[in-house]
């Protein structure tokens, strides 16, 4: 079955984590992916991190789509907009938009004040989170609205219903994560006229390379970082968030999510799908009834 055979995606942001899971299940589902990022084979980004575009293209075409790796600076308008022309000359359209550029892990200072954050870090932050997005959105959605059904996803971390309740341990990041999802709640009002949808999207506790190698662990044993962290075990593989997004894009009726802050274990029931290990992990509810509520680590009922 490849529900999305035919479609044209573009991944901004999939060089790793979130953003090669969604790739990689869009190609599953028979989509060409355009993955786009900062680091290739030639060249690292200021991360300094071994994943590639390149990587991520192959294990698109692996999973039985067709990747095309770009490199892209998405801070860099013209950038994005040489790539957008190359992807209306190419293809002639595009159905899909994965805005997955992030770029934070190393520049947020976790539980410290604004008044003590780098201002330096604090800033760029905010502009690798927000204004890529922004910038992308600007150049991608006249190609995406030629065509009825064109479906924009804002990845963010937490749902507009656990951030409205709780500080996200920085300033910085705080406001970088929700004004992803208010993002997305704008761009559903701008798109509506076209019949597209936009969706701000969360994974829950992702295991991206980044954690993993925080916790010293691989995917194939990850369950051994529950030792250092018990709630570790709601986490999930960037897969599930990739299958949410194929899911969505295979929808006919995807306009009901139009403007609605969801996430990947909210979707998995919605749509019945499951993370690679055939689990269906529900990690924002288990977060509010279970670690920050201050139980034991259980997963139990939540995957």
């Amino acid at each position: 079955m490849k529900p999305l055979k035919g479609k044209i995606a573009l991944v901004a942001g999939a060089t790793r984590g979130a953003g090669r899971g969604i790739a990689i299940e869009l190609g599953a589902a028979g989509a060409t992916v355009y993955v786009t990022g900062r680091t290739t084979r030639e060249q690292r980004s200021e991360y300094n991190r071994p994943e590639t575009i390149e990587e991520t293209a192959e294990l698109v075409n692996r999973a039985g789509g067709r990747g095309i790796a770009v490199q892209v600076d998405h801070l860099d308008a013209n950038q994005v907009q040489n790539l957008i022309a190359r992807i209306e000359k190419e293809q002639e359209r595009l159905d899909i938009l994965v805005n997955d550029v992030w770029g934070g892990e190393y520049l947020t200072q976790w539980n410290v004040p604004v008044w003590e954050h780098s201002l330096d870090r604090g800033f760029r932050l905010l502009r690798l989170a927000i204004d890529t997005h922004i910038i992308t959105s600007h150049y991608a959605l006249p190609l995406l609205t030629r065509n009825k059904n064109g479906l924009v996803v804002e990845i963010t971390d937490g749902t507009a219903e656990y951030n409205d309740k709780n500080y996200r341990l920085s300033l910085f990041y705080d406001l970088a994560k929700n004004s992803v999802i208010r993002m997305a709640k704008s761009l559903a009002h701008e798109l509506s006229p076209y019949e597209c949808t936009a969706v701000a999207l969360t994974p829950g506790w992702m295991r991206s390379e980044i954690m993993l190698e925080h916790f010293g662990v691989q995917e194939e044993n990850w369950r051994d970082a529950t030792v250092k962290e018990p709630h570790f075990i709601i986490s999930e593989s960037p897969r599930y968030v990739g299958r949410a997004v194929a899911a969505l894009a295979g929808d006919r009726e995807v306009a009901r999510w139009n403007g609605h802050s969801v996430s990947s274990g909210q979707l998995a029931q919605a749509y019945g799908f499951y993370d690679l290990d055939g689990s269906q992990p529900d990690s924002w509810r288990y977060m509010v009834e279970v670690q920050d509520a201050g139980k034991p680590a259980n997963a139990s009922g939540y995957r």
